[in-house]
């Protein structure tokens, strides 16, 4: 059976509807170095494409190229409730299982379409410019935490057999982690996959302090961010890892003087242990929000916060990347 039609067939079998995408209202970057040409496809992050489950092709203004999108956290379950988040977890789906074979089927489906040119042929990617139309990585990253789900190293294991198989060993693999769960087995038995797969994880820090994070990521549970910095130093004295920090206002107020000095001691922190920081990459809302407190910061704050990350930790290169005003999905 073709790939596409057995994907179609195991919906169907399932009980679930065909799939229909839901539009992100996601902001054109300001010119930047190397990040190449506006295009729509830069504007259209949907976790959605063709009829699969779990595997989502994006063009990604970090990656400057195809991103392969795998979000095994379809039923929307996550252990963070950022305030700044744009999935809606009212709307659940019973989807707690990770369908390996599923997953297997999709990864290949994507990658042969980019491989033979065939992706961009599509609307959403018709306009990509030439340097970009490449694969740059597959990427763990959805509507929750990849990490948290058991099946995670297995999951890796797949996407690591795929490009293997589409003999792309060059492409990373990217794991987008809230940092929560990186003391956990099934990390654990992911790194050496990773370690061996070109892969990478891009580490989110939002918080120097624990009100910080108590109140803009919302832990579920409640977390130590003392814990959470642990686990990014020990997974960073063994590869260097990506910080991603999202930096915001809450009614109106952006992080204060002495939140920033405290982030900033978290990543120095992180470093006087040993840990290893390949890029910190500080960006704000891009995406609309479904809290109406949240809202982007303006870019000369965005690259004024840059500026003191360069000056703090100035061994480690820091990029900005900047939103837009994105009105809340609520009021």
């Amino acid at each position: 059976m073709p790939v596409l039609s057995y994907l179609v067939f195991w919906r169907f079998r399932r009980g679930l509807p065909p799939a229909v995408g839901t539009w992100y209202n996601i902001a054109m970057d300001k010119p930047q170095a190397n990040i190449g040409a506006k295009t729509r496809a830069i504007g259209d992050h949907r976790r959605q494409w063709r009829d699969c489950l779990y595997v989502y092709p994006v063009l990604s203004r970090r990656a400057r190229g195809l991103s392969i999108g795998v979000n095994i956290n379809p039923d929307k379950r996550c252990s963070f409730g950022c305030l700044y988040c744009q999935v809606d977890r009212h709307i659940r789906r019973n989807l707690d299982h990770v369908d390996l074979d599923t997953l297997g089927a999709e990864l290949k489906l994507a990658l042969d379409a980019a491989a033979c040119g065939e992706i961009w042929d599509e609307p959403r990617f018709a306009d990509v410019p030439p340097e970009m139309r490449r694969i740059n990585d597959i990427a763990f990253s959805g509507d929750g935490e990849p990490t948290s789900k058991a099946e995670f190293d297995k999951a890796v294991k797949i996407a690591a057999d795929a490009k293997a198989a589409s003999h792309l060993p060059n492409v990373k693999i990217v794991v987008i982690t809230n940092s929560a769960h990186l003391h956990s087995p099934q990390v654990a038995r992911a790194l050496p996959l990773l370690d061996a797969n070109n892969g990478e994880i891009w580490a989110k820090l939002d918080a120097g302090t624990q009100a910080r994070l108590d109140t803009v990521n919302r832990p579920r549970p409640a977390r130590l961010l003392a814990d959470i910095v642990d686990g990014i130093t020990a997974v960073a004295r063994e590869r260097a890892v990506v910080i991603q920090t999202l930096f915001f206002r809450i009614d109106g107020l952006g992080p204060d003087r002495a939140e920033v000095s405290a982030y900033t001691d978290r990543l120095r922190e992180i470093l006087d242990g040993g840990g290893l920081i390949r890029l910190v990459q500080v960006h704000t809302i891009a995406r609309s929000p479904l809290s109406p407190s949240a809202s982007s910061l303006p870019d000369e704050q965005l690259d004024a916060l840059a500026d003191t990350v360069r000056q703090a930790v100035p061994e480690v290169p820091v990029e900005a990347y900047y939103g837009t005003d994105a009105k809340p999905q609520r009021p």
